[in-house]
């Protein structure tokens, strides 16, 4: 770990039973020469605990942050695939940190830009779907070139982390962190003499754009879906997605790959 980095934010739902766990590891981390900041903006380590969705938070409530390091400390007996560490081994995080026993691991992003206007970025998916009980038809564009005409009940963007969550829950494909590239996935598509899709995931190269073209007739407002959170945005005409330059920067044990955590997780 560096020296230099010793600053550490928490970021965690505050409830009386994780308060009293984090004490001691609050007084073991300054023990260890590590400092306690109140504020996201002046770490240089941000630490999530509770979780996949808390560490997915962590990384959106502090803006994608590509000067500081994203920790992961799970509450529960769940193993969060963003997670490397267990918060009652305490002993094992600091000796880790301190023994140089972490890597750094980069994850990528995609950026999502709405109208050629707002964009956002996601570390897990990005999500269009209907919010009424109708389907909802989209122009998918790869590049300069119409692929397909979508109907259906909306598509999933996924990074190759996000691969194995709302992704995977409808048979998308698990994808190695290692691959700059993106994932695109169907929800319930209807296929007719009108309406063709390929009607199984796809996967593009990280150069590649996409393009959704929303068709809307007055009365459906697409809901979009980032990471854990929803926009309900009126007037959308399209999204653009891209594999970010940016990547989020995490530690992880360096016996604890990200397949040994899919493994653990899924088999």
């Amino acid at each position: 770990m560096n020296d230099q980095r010793r600053n550490l934010y928490f970021f965690y739902q505050q409830t009386e039973e994780l308060n009293d766990k984090l004490e001691s590891l609050f007084q073991l981390a300054r023990d260890n020469d590590f400092h306690i900041v109140e504020d996201s903006t002046d770490a240089n380590i941000i630490i999530a605990v509770g979780g996949d969705g808390t560490f997915l938070q962590a990384v959106r409530k502090s803006g994608f942050r590509q000067d500081c390091l994203y920790v992961g400390i799970r509450t529960g007996h769940e193993a969060g695939l963003y997670c490397d560490f267990d918060i009652d081994d305490h002993d094992e995080m600091i000796d880790a940190m301190k023994n140089s026993e972490v890597e750094v691991r980069r994850f990528p992003v995609i950026e999502t830009t709405i109208n050629d206007e707002s964009t956002f970025m996601c570390l897990n998916e990005c999500s269009v779907r209907s919010t009424l009980i109708k389907s909802i038809v989209i122009d998918v564009h790869i590049d300069d070139l119409h692929f397909e005409t979508f109907r259906g009940d909306g598509l999933i963007i996924a990074t190759p982390t996000g691969s194995t969550a709302y992704n995977k829950s409808i048979n998308g494909a698990v994808v190695d962190p290692k691959l700059p590239c993106f994932q695109i996935s169907e929800l319930a598509s209807l296929n007719n003499n009108r309406y063709r899709t390929l009607g199984s995931s796809f996967i593009l190269s990280g150069e590649r754009s996409l393009k959704l073209k929303v068709r809307q007739d007055g009365n459906d407002y697409p809901i979009i879906g980032m990471d854990n959170e929803a926009f309900s945005i009126r007037n959308i005409h399209d999204v653009t997605i891209n594999l970010s330059e940016n990547v989020i920067k995490t530690v992880k044990l360096k016996n604890n790959t990200y397949w040994d955590r899919v493994k653990r997780t899924f088999l």
